[in-house]
């Protein structure tokens, strides 16, 4: 054997035994690692679970109470708000999706300012320019006819929502209904502007919120009996379940645009449930029947209120008022004999 293979012989061994050191090495720093996150994982009094408390920043044990670790480092956002309009107006991630719009707000929109990122008003030619974004932006929003359909409808549904002074959720409501119809093919042979009209007639009913037939007709631009037609359509075939309108729901707007006291609007909430009660309320319309009450709760609280004031507000006949009226202050004889 030579000196040369001797020496690398030799060499391969130190190499062995070095590499074999190394990984025992690197073994006893991993348990050791392991077994201070484990330690990290109980609480060093008693040995319970620790927890992390986000809100005042602390790693606290759930058995004893010890605080293991204060003033964590806050990866939440640097600012605060108090309701949810606040929360979407200070986040920096986009608005939230919306069943409102028909791309669901995914989409860019170009503001009609014709202002620049610092306020300045934009010259002559970089308004043109604007103007034919605008155009060309609003043109690939709708792909196809389907939703041009749709942003028609939305649109519809938002107007009449506003006329009508109906809150967000209802809007959004009637919009999934829309969308539910359009998808199951119940459009053809009907109108836009009647189906997008029953959607919100019938949203505002499951919302608690309704609003009579007369008024959502007032500020639709189809009949009264396409209205009531397409809507007991869309109802079957969609298979929404609404319950028939409570009247004691119409009774704060008609107390509030009358300007009548809180005792007032409790004693035709009182009328109104010695109504049901007798079962005066069967077969009879319930905005009849809540402005009756309001219109007797006026008299009775010397709160004076003509026929004709609850009927503008109603948007009914005074004679219905003053039958329901009648029928309403009957029942209210018979309790008290």
């Amino acid at each position: 054997m030579t000196d040369s293979t001797v020496r690398r012989r030799r060499t391969e061994r130190e190499n062995e035994s070095a590499a074999e050191e190394s990984n025992e090495s690197e073994r006893t720093e991993n348990e050791r690692e392991a077994g201070e996150d484990e330690s990290e994982l109980v609480c060093p009094e008693c040995g319970g679970r620790l927890t992390a408390d986000s809100e005042h920043g602390e790693t606290v044990c759930t058995e004893c109470g010890l605080v293991v670790e204060e003033d964590e480092i806050d990866r939440g956002p640097e600012w605060r708000a108090f309701d949810s309009a606040e929360k979407d107006q200070k986040s920096r991630v986009g608005a939230p999706t919306t069943n409102m719009m028909h791309d669901k707000g995914l989409s860019t929109n170009i503001g009609w300012q014709d202002k620049d990122a610092y306020g300045n008003s934009l010259g002559s030619r970089q308004r043109q320019k604007m103007q034919r974004l605008r155009k060309w932006n609003e043109r690939f929003r709708t792909r196809d006819s389907k939703e041009r359909n749709l942003k028609q409808a939305l649109g519809e549904i938002d107007r009449m929502a506003s006329a009508l002074g109906l809150p967000e959720n209802v809007r959004e409501t009637a919009s999934v209904i829309y969308r539910r119809a359009l998808d199951d093919n119940l459009l053809p042979g009907r109108s836009i502007e009647g189906v997008s009209t029953a959607a919100l007639y019938a949203a505002a009913k499951q919302a608690g919120t309704p609003r009579s037939l007369d008024e959502v007709a007032g500020v639709s631009r189809v009949e009264k009996s396409e209205i009531a037609r397409t809507y007991r359509y869309v109802v079957r075939e969609l298979g929404l379940e609404i319950a028939p309108a409570d009247p004691k729901s119409y009774v704060p707007r008609f107390a509030s645009d009358l300007d009548l006291s809180e005792e007032a609007e409790r004693r035709a909430r009182q009328l109104l449930d010695g109504a049901r009660d007798a079962g005066v309320h069967s077969g009879k319309s319930p905005v009849g029947l809540a402005a009756a009450a309001v219109y007797a709760a006026s008299l009775l609280t010397n709160e004076k209120v003509t026929q004709n004031a609850v009927s503008e507000v109603a948007d009914i006949s005074e004679v219905t008022i003053r039958n329901r009226y009648h029928e309403l202050l009957e029942v209210e004889q018979d309790a008290g004999r």
